[in-house]
């Protein structure tokens, strides 16, 4: 069965945006402790995005936990969300009334939520199982636990990632007399190969959200529409697990706005003159869902996206040497986003030690191989990343999905705050505008978005 993570990259990342959780809250029936199968049994509730179906394959991962600790039953209970922001509007939905599950798998997007309002911090258990842990963070690259750390905490293991590449479709590039770029290609060079596909496909394929949206664009152009800082603090756990990164930190911030910030206006200005010049979509026009056909049939040449995609590809019935992975181009630099997922335990349990005894054997390399069986997704674990995972599905050049990573080790997370939700909404509406007329409008709308963020994020005007 396809893992979770499969469902919140390759289908999710295809939403049609995400809207604030309060607005979703609303328009649901309550949910009650009956809706939550088992709820009043003595079992471990483990939430996941997804169906039924999703569940029983978990469940697989879960019988095998039980053959380990029969003293723990564990029932995995899965909840249909259009996206992301649906998914925790749900989860805070159930809090609200009552029905908290112990354990959620969530995703770079929303750990900072749970992280200030939901979760535990693991670091307690994580130091009284050093010894068992080391094998997990030593297969881990140290951006990706940066990452779930917050305010010196960490929250989660990750179990999964993907880092925003450039896929390129090979049989658009032969039709046109174009190469495969090189390694270190640039934005200009970017721009050329887009002008040599015009005519014959859509160059540049993207979408309006946080993962392969504008972000991508920022990061290389060393800005963001946000602030990025680093919180004090993590010291025990990377002095322990990985004493040579003596300078990572306590996690990331993200408390102010830089939206109008002249790189993000620089960035945002590119998209939209790529769309002027016919060289790419604008971000409205489609979503993920439809995406995975029309590159598959030749009708896209390029678009940013993740290792989750190579299994869609397959499914869809792309061949390896039909497409092909690059880092995404060069600007100020290589900087690289990334988002990944893996489980939270919920201040609200009764059974914190019985949880972190399955956030443990999940991040060990017998569940996480359970859990992720095909190329929907790239694990955290390096040693699983290999060419075994990719026969017959996977790009020439799959290894580029972990070594954006070590070739671009500044590169970070999706920025997601706590308010998340907010700034996504706030994000899309105003990168929607700023990219649908002329230069004068990409400035007015920053500043709309500058002013959303300083609303969202309570920032003091002055």
């Amino acid at each position: 069965m396809p893992p979770d993570s499969a469902l919140t990259r390759r289908l999710l990342l295809g939403g049609a945006g995400v809207l604030g959780a309060g607005a979703l809250a609303a328009s649901w029936p309550r949910l009650t402790a009956a809706d939550i199968p088992g709820r009043r049994d003595d079992a471990l509730t483990v939430l996941i995005l997804g169906n039924s179906t999703d569940a029983a394959g978990r469940q697989e991962i879960a019988a095998r936990f039980m053959e380990e600790h029969p003293d723990i039953p564990v029932r995995i209970l899965a909840v249909q969300a259009t996206d992301w922001g649906d998914f925790f509007a749900k989860v805070l939905t159930m809090v609200a009334a009552g029905t908290a599950p112990d354990v959620v798998y969530t995703a770079t997007e929303g750990a900072q939520l749970f992280a200030e309002r939901l979760a535990l911090p693991l670091d307690t258990f994580v130091q009284r199982d050093a010894d068992v842990m080391q094998d997990y963070f030593s297969d881990v690259y140290p951006s990706l636990i940066e990452a779930f750390m917050y305010k010196g905490s960490l929250y989660q293991l990750p179990l999964d990632f993907n880092a925003a590449n450039m896929y390129l479709n090979l049989d658009v590039l032969a039709r046109n007399g174009l190469e495969m770029p090189p390694d270190d290609w640039t934005r200009d060079d970017f721009t050329d190969l887009l002008r040599g596909m015009q005519g014959d496909a859509t160059p540049y394929f993207w979408t309006n959200r946080l993962f392969g949206g504008v972000v991508p664009w920022l990061y290389v152009n060393e800005t963001s529409f946000l602030k990025e800082e680093k919180a004090p603090g993590g010291r025990q756990i990377w002095d322990t697990f990985y004493p040579e990164e003596t300078e990572r930190s306590g996690g990331y911030l993200w408390t102010s706005s830089n939206a109008t910030g002249e790189p993000v206006h620089e960035s945002v200005d590119y998209l939209r003159s790529l769309i002027a010049e016919g060289l790419a979509v604008r971000p409205e026009e489609g979503g993920g869902n439809t995406l995975v056909g029309l590159f598959a049939s030749g009708r896209i040449g390029s678009t940013p996206a993740g290792g989750y995609w190579v299994q869609g590809l397959a499914e869809g019935g792309m061949k390896p040497a039909q497409f092909d992975v690059q880092f995404f181009p060069r600007w100020r630099s290589q900087r690289h986003q990334f988002g990944g997922a893996g489980y939270a335990i919920m201040k609200s349990t009764t059974k914190a030690d019985q949880a972190w005894e399955w956030i443990k054997y999940t991040a060990s390399k017998e569940a996480m191989e359970l859990a992720f069986p095909t190329p929907a997704t790239t694990p955290t674990r390096r040693s699983m990343v290999n060419d075994r995972f990719y026969t017959g599905k996977g790009p020439e050049h799959w290894e580029r999905f972990y070594e954006t990573l070590d070739r671009f080790p500044t590169s970070g997370p999706i920025p997601a705050p706590p308010q998340q939700a907010a700034v996504e909404t706030a994000l899309i509406k105003n990168i929607s505008t700023a990219v649908s007329g002329g230069p004068d409008q990409v400035t007015a709308s920053l500043r709309t978005l500058d002013a959303d963020l300083r609303s969202v994020l309570e920032e003091d005007p002055s």
